[in-house]
């Protein structure tokens, strides 16, 4: 049976003993397959296939623990027991602003909480004359800021005190020792809780000017609880709540006529008012009668006065409710101390 051409030439042997061409053909095959990989993926996006950088473990660049300043300077709290504490600045601004601030408020508003409390704070380490011994700040919110301990901050939170005590953990933790400076130097950082469209000039309550605490446009409004209160006080208790502040005023006469002469400041509070003869300004008469915040108007029937009153405290500096309101509306913390405090930067309290 003769043989195929196929079968003839695989009987034949190579000349002078160089490669088979079939062998060659293979060869040549293999190496096309071994580098067409490479050839494809060298023309691929070099996004698609760099790796992913790396630095050896001795050559990483160092990275700052968060809270690592707040927690290397110590704050000597005054309590109302007479005791004095040492806190770290971390611990004592987690109570502070589980105090002053409703936890329940937008981060960032608690950020700015605490960024002006620990403000504040530093500045009444910084004081020549410290106001309480050996103490340089006290829990009474009067007088210088409000405190609660953890415990008892949890405790009135109930079911929600995991959550909104790591929402305040946060927020002191990511302002860590930052506060509001103007011309590098910490500002008296005051807040109040809410004002009546309008923030108030220092010098319009306390009589001095200052820089950084001037008037603004504050969002807030009727979502704030007890925004709009009314009072409503005897002509006995007015008597009695002015001449213990004033023994010099005369409330004889018809009562209808004791209080005259209400002006308004920039903010459209109370500037002045007359109360039996003595002026007084918008704030005093805000504390000697007990209202919740200097934007009052007052009528008189039937026996007792009737105070209508907008927003609550004092009116100067940061309002919380507002700072609440514009992170609502998108506000970083930096945006918000910046806005109410005016001309000032966000930047490192100390080293």
């Amino acid at each position: 049976m003769p043989r195929s051409r196929n079968a003839g030439r695989r009987e034949q042997l190579p000349a002078r003993g160089g490669p088979d061409r079939a062998a060659v053909a293979g060869l040549l095959l293999a190496v096309v397959l071994f580098f067409l990989p490479g050839a494809v993926v060298g023309r691929m996006p070099a996004e698609d296939t760099a790796p992913e950088p790396t630095l050896p473990i001795d050559r990483a660049p160092a990275v700052p623990t968060r809270g690592a300043r707040d927690r290397g300077r110590v704050v000597r709290l005054a309590r109302q027991d007479g005791s004095v504490e040492e806190l770290t600045m971390e611990d004592y601004l987690w109570g502070v602003v589980a105090a002053e601030m409703p936890a329940s408020f937008e981060p960032e508003a608690l950020k700015a909480q605490a960024a002006a409390a620990r403000t504040y704070t530093v500045t009444l380490q910084n004081a020549a004359e410290p106001k309480h011994g050996d103490a340089q700040v006290c829990d009474d919110s009067a007088c210088c800021q409000a405190y609660v301990d953890r415990s008892t901050a949890e405790a009135r939170w109930g079911l929600q005190a995991g959550e909104f005590g790591d929402k305040i953990t946060r927020a002191v933790s990511e302002t860590d020792g930052l506060g509001v400076l103007y011309r590098g130097q910490p500002i008296q950082a005051v807040f109040f809780s809410s004002a009546a469209g309008r923030t108030v000039d220092a010098v319009e309550v306390w009589g001095s000017s200052v820089d950084y605490l001037k008037g603004v446009d504050s969002p807030e409004g009727d979502e704030v609880p007890n925004y709009r209160s009314q009072a409503v006080l005897t002509a006995d208790q007015v008597r009695a709540a002015v001449l213990d502040a004033c023994p010099g005023a005369d409330l004889s006469g018809d009562p209808e006529g004791w209080i005259t002469g209400l002006a308004a400041n920039s903010a459209g509070n109370v500037s002045q008012v007359t109360v039996g003869g003595v002026e007084l300004t918008g704030a005093q008469a805000r504390t000697i009668l007990g209202l919740r915040s200097a934007s009052f108007t007052v009528s008189y029937a039937d026996g007792a006065f009737t105070f209508d009153v907008t927003g609550y405290g004092h009116g100067v500096g940061m309002s919380q409710y507002g700072a609440n309101a514009m992170a609502k509306d998108g506000a970083d913390f930096q945006e918000i101390l910046t806005w109410y405090y005016t001309g000032t930067e966000v930047g490192p309290l100390w080293e």
